[in-house]
């Protein structure tokens, strides 16, 4: 398993420029370069050695990590596996799966015609390109001698390294945007709950890359930390704007519902598991909650490292429920109104770097919530796992604690049988272990 460099550096190195490129260059499904294919990438001499080569600055055997390790390699071929054909006869597509943009847009790299080139295959899947943008520009020049990664930025190669970057990639399939979104239709009809915390899913990817002291040089270094907090402020943001869009712009009868809890309405009838909390404030029973687990996470970061936020952050998170149960107007001015709390905070994120103390407390927060019954929403629990879990393998803790862990883990394995009795009771009974 990767896990990221503990030492607490937001940026180093050509950092700014990091910064800068992530704002400006276009997602890989949207850039307008042609995309070449994975063949162009994958020959013994370029990045399809059998084994890393240790005499070069990078490994040359990503090929090979990535068409038998990786799952995004796999992505196409889900789309041609029974529950596939199902959920497209289910929305009544007039296409098979693995021919419908709806589901290509997420399971390949699903570029226009017009941009493929004569090597590109559809079925390569979520391949090289689509995460580091079409090669047109690059491919040849990337491998020259003296070539910086300054100078392949200017060449359009996607900066995954940047973590907010790498957010924007990595939530445009895993949340949506408002060209493509995994929609209650589409979970109705069997596609599998979303699920994603980027650090933990970063850890747990077959490393294509080793940072090294060459790769921070050349690429700079965000830290195990930072890249949680980043993931965590870019999913509530992403879900924030596009709760803009399909909450309050769109006046149909029925809200799109991806954007709520789902265990707020599919728990078993005879479960009485509701009652207040400091997220949910006034909400009353029988209320259909709006999802907000990333802003929740942020709330108990901001606990830890800017205490006054967490004030803010608290108040508009409880405003944001409670406006969600009134009108499209009330909606409108409490999406407005975190927007500035969220946008403050990412402004916050790019200028400062966390200690491993914090870390520490942050996950001793996270235990005493969970142990107080704050976590009642599967969502929430897992999401606060995730967390912990992460925490402690870059703390490098994880042998000590994996027993702990997996006592939580257990109560999350099943979203069906999940009791939020029991994940407090747990969590009341691992957390002075923590400690």
């Amino acid at each position: 398993m990767m896990v990221w460099s503990t030492k607490h550096t937001a940026f180093i190195a050509s950092a700014f420029n990091l910064l800068l490129a992530g704002a400006v260059h276009a997602l890989p499904q949207y850039d307008e370069e042609e995309h070449l294919g994975v063949a162009t990438c994958s020959s013994s001499v370029c990045h399809g050695k059998a084994t890393a080569d240790p005499t070069n600055n990078v490994m040359l055997n990503e090929y090979k990590i990535w068409i038998t390790e990786d799952r995004h390699a796999n992505a196409y071929k889900t789309l041609l596996n029974a529950e596939s054909r199902r959920i497209a006869t289910n929305m009544g597509l007039p296409a098979p799966a693995h021919k419908s943009a709806i589901c290509l847009d997420c399971h390949a790299d699903n570029v226009p015609q017009e941009k493929r080139g004569e090597e590109f295959r559809i079925d390569d899947g979520v391949g090289c390109e689509a995460c580091h943008g079409g090669s047109e520009l690059w491919l040849e020049s990337h491998t020259e001698e003296g070539v910086t990664h300054e100078a392949n930025l200017k060449n359009k190669i996607y900066p995954t390294e940047d973590g907010f970057a790498r957010a924007k990639l990595c939530l445009s399939c895993h949340l949506g945007t408002d060209k493509k979104l995994v929609t209650h239709e589409i979970m109705g009809a069997g596609h599998p709950r979303l699920v994603f915390e980027m650090e933990s899913f970063t850890a747990n990817q077959p490393a294509h890359y080793k940072i090294d002291k060459d790769y921070i040089e050349r690429k700079g270094e965000f830290s195990g930390f930072t890249m949680w907090a980043v993931g965590q402020l870019a999913s509530a943001k992403a879900s924030v704007e596009l709760m803009k869009t399909y909450l309050v712009k769109d006046h149909s009868m029925f809200p799109e519902l991806v954007f709520y809890d789902c265990h707020s309405c599919h728990h078993a009838m005879s479960e009485k598991r509701w009652y207040a909390t400091p997220s949910t404030g006034k909400v009353d029973p029988g209320s259909v909650r709006l999802n907000l687990v990333n802003l929740i996470m942020l709330r108990e970061f901001t606990s830890v490292v800017y205490p006054k936020m967490q004030t803010t952050l608290s108040a508009g998170i409880k405003t944001l429920n409670q406006a969600s149960q009134k009108n499209h107007a009330e909606l409108a001015a409490a999406l407005t109104e975190i927007s500035l709390t969220i946008n403050a905070l990412e402004t916050k994120l790019r200028a400062n770097t966390y200690s491993n103390a914090q870390m520490v407390k942050l996950r001793t927060r996270l235990l005493s919530q969970a142990a107080k019954g704050e976590y009642r929403d599967y969502i929430v629990a897992e999401q606060a796992f995730y967390t912990i879990e992460g925490f402690t393998i870059n703390l490098k803790q994880f042998d000590q604690h994996q027993n702990r862990l997996d006592q939580l883990y257990a109560i999350l394995k099943s979203e069906d049988t999940f009791k939020p009795s029991k994940f407090k009771s747990v969590a009341r009974s691992v957390k002075s272990g923590f400690e």
